[in-house]
């Protein structure tokens, strides 16, 4: 008798909680949704996901935010995610920092990036553009690759810090050109363009944005764009695949997950709602200004694209001894 009852709670159980979720997601959403941008306020990554803050409040009808959660290379704002109720109110800008690098440097990771997260999707790239200072005599990929080798040692190349995209890709370059640079880790992608300028440092690897400006005036020469097709806004500049080195990319992505466990039908819900703000003529036209493109990917595509990226950049991270800085 007790056995049969224990068994008829259980299932009473399963299918309240069952009515609970699918309640949930037919209501969904009837409060505020925050988004938790790992970095400090401020930068190309910020402003997009803004952006897409402000089209999703249309699209969906209830306000969303974007709330800095800054710190300990994007495991503070990433763990608080992992942590929050799974019930599309809480959501994370996801960087290749808090799913692909912090994993591999940290043995001991608050949270875990393949299990603790669902992926919503991907909605911008931001690419690294390859620039050298106007004193260095090189005009291609091909030229700063002769360059270097036959002056080993002497240049140097900016990121915007250590474990950084802009880091990886230089390091990404050195390992299938076999040419050695040697990084030069800014506190930012603005101070590491600045120290281009100033003479510093001859190569960047900075994303694209703040270099604009400046290569626009002539201060900076651009070599190759880092992304798989060429830039919108420099299209006369070749793709660094293009310029000689089939199957290299370094760009920043930026994508949305949430807690694991979230109601399939909000993140289907978020997913279409993402790809069509990121399609809308005023988020193009930003886009565009910042050297970014719209690249949109559902949850499956997402997933696929983060674990190609772990594959390429995982070794890499491990050869650079990133855990032990």
């Amino acid at each position: 008798m007790y056995p049969f009852a224990t068994k008829k709670c259980i299932l009473a159980l399963v299918c309240l909680s069952l009515a609970s979720v699918f309640s949930q997601a037919q209501t969904w959403p009837d409060k505020v949704i925050r988004i938790i941008n790992p970095y400090a306020a401020g930068g190309p990554s910020d402003t997009i996901v803004r952006m897409l803050a402000e089209g999703l409040t249309t699209e969906l009808g209830q306000r969303v935010i974007v709330e800095s959660k800054p710190g300990a290379g994007t495991l503070i704002g990433a763990n608080f995610v992992a942590k929050a109720p799974p019930d599309g109110y809480t959501l994370l800008l996801a960087t290749v920092a808090p799913l692909v690098v912090q994993p591999t440097i940290n043995p001991n990771m608050p949270y875990d990036a393949h299990n603790d997260f669902a992926m919503v999707g991907m909605f911008a790239t931001v690419p690294n553009l390859i620039t050298v200072h106007p004193s260095v005599p090189v005009n291609s990929i091909a030229e700063l690759i002769a360059y270097a080798s036959k002056n080993p040692g002497k240049l140097n190349y900016a990121s915007a810090g250590a474990g950084t995209g802009p880091h990886l890709g230089g390091e990404l370059f050195s390992r299938m050109t076999g040419v050695k640079l040697t990084h030069v880790p800014y506190a930012g992608a603005a101070p590491a363009v600045l120290g281009v300028l100033s003479g510093q440092v001859e190569v960047s690897f900075v994303n694209i944005t703040p270099q604009i400006q400046h290569v626009k005036a002539g201060k900076l020469r651009p070599l190759a764009i880092g992304s798989s097709r060429r830039s919108s806004i420099f299209p006369e500049v070749p793709t660094v695949a293009e310029a000689g080195l089939p199957g290299y990319v370094s760009e920043s992505w930026n994508g949305i997950v949430a807690p694991a466990g979230t109601p399939k039908a909000i993140i289907n819900r978020l997913d279409k709602a993402m790809a069509k703000v990121m399609n809308s003529p005023k988020s193009l036209a930003l886009l565009a200004s910042l050297g970014a493109e719209p690249t949109v990917m559902g949850p499956d595509e997402f997933a696929a694209y983060v674990k190609n990226d772990e594959k390429q950049l995982a070794p890499v991270i491990k050869s650079l001894g990133l855990g032990n800085n």
